[in-house]
């Protein structure tokens, strides 16, 4: 009988979830003969795939110095656990999903313990830290990157890389009519509709929550034909919503339908991060926002060597949609920026066409195929 092949994944955010469940899916698709035995860190996505997960993703959605500094001791614990798994079982491959802030580190020890570690889905070096490209080289013999000028960007650097395109293009799914769902979430369709997303980590719902909340209220007293919806990410409990921020009763939480409530949406406001991209490829309008604590913006922001932080308007290489950062993600700034392209037509079909041209841009679909592939490469599969 031939020995299981034995990968250990770590993934620590809804996102990295998601991608990683795609991925050991087109593993198992295309390798079907072997007996394949996946562990390491994730949330319900990857463990529905058979991934035995040492470390719950849910409780290390951290980002930023204060944040891990914080949680250092669930951090350390995560850590020693998932180190410790590899040398008991070594594994053929580690496979890092994104999530840099413990990947980076946990890449160094574990090549330092004689694993063979690959990511997938870069860190966003080109954008800022961009010194972590040193611990790249050092620590990962291969880069699968998602983005069509990482490729470049790593190649110069002489890190070992393959583009392999954007696997939001096989996840993002719409499967309802913006009629069907708002018939199933008690919604008028012929009223406007306003989605928040305030990413999927605690340290974001807590510093960006609170003011999407506080415009929602202040945009429902002024304009009442105004629906909103809050969308969850899959590790983001409604208890822990609540807790950070009074959600107002015109407010509609959505739970598992997130695609969908994007779809429905006439306009998303959106957490700096992949979800902007979901929306991109769906084609809903958008405006990104970004607020952390004000240590790490002072700590972080002057690292930043892109003139933005929307990975639509990255990839554009233009501003295509609006951005409010740090100060300027507050009730009365929010509100001004939705009504303003809400009440533009013009700018709103504007924006459509733009977006059409970035999903384009990121190819085509199957790249969870092409990332298993490279990945079977690297294992001699």
């Amino acid at each position: 009988m031939p020995e299981p092949m034995h990968v250990m994944i770590v993934a620590g955010e809804a996102s990295g979830d998601k991608h990683g469940a795609r991925l050991v899916a087109a593993l198992r698709e295309l390798r079907p003969n072997l007996e394949w035995e996946f562990f390491g860190s994730g949330g319900d996505e990857m463990r529905a795939r058979g991934v035995e997960t040492i470390v719950d993703a849910r409780d290390l959605a951290i980002i930023g110095v204060l944040e891990v500094a914080s949680q250092l001791t669930r951090f350390l614990r995560a850590f020693r656990s998932l180190r410790a798994a590899a040398r008991a079982r070594h594994p053929r491959l580690v496979i890092l999903i994104d999530w840099p802030e413990f990947n980076l580190r946990l890449a160094r020890r574990l090549r330092r313990d004689g694993q063979r570690v690959a990511y997938y889905i870069s860190p966003q070096i080109w954008a800022w830290r961009s010194y972590r490209i040193r611990a790249i080289k050092r620590d990962i013999e291969r880069m699968l990157v998602i983005l069509p000028f990482e490729r470049d960007y790593y190649a110069r650097a002489g890190v070992s890389v393959d583009y392999v395109g954007h696997p939001l293009l096989d996840s993002v799914s719409v499967t309802t009519t913006r009629d069907q769902f708002c018939a199933k979430h008690s919604l008028d369709p012929s009223r406007p509709i306003i989605a928040f997303l305030a990413g999927s980590r605690r340290s974001e719902l807590k510093f960006i929550l609170p003011p999407m909340m506080d415009a929602a209220r202040r945009l429902a007293s002024m304009r009442p034909e105004l629906q909103f919806l809050l969308p969850l990410a899959s590790t983001v409990p409604r208890t822990e919503v609540e807790a950070i921020a009074a959600v107002p009763s015109s407010v509609r939480l959505v739970d598992g339908d997130t695609y969908n409530a994007i779809a429905a949406a006439d306009l998303a406001v959106i957490a700096s991060g992949t979800a902007t991209l979901e929306a991109t490829i769906i084609g809903t309008p958008l405006i990104v926002v970004y607020r952390a604590s004000r240590l790490n913006w002072r700590i972080f922001w002057p690292l930043i060597n892109v003139p933005f932080v929307g990975l639509p308007n990255l990839i554009a290489r233009r501003e295509i949609v609006p951005e409010l950062l740090q100060d300027e993600v507050n009730r009365d700034r929010l509100c001004a920026e939705i009504t303003s392209l809400l009440d533009d037509t013009e700018r709103l079909q504007r924006q459509r066409s733009d977006l059409l041209e970035v999903r384009l841009e990121l190819g085509s679909a199957r790249a969870s195929e092409r990332a298993a592939q490279r990945i079977l490469d690297l294992l001699g599969a």
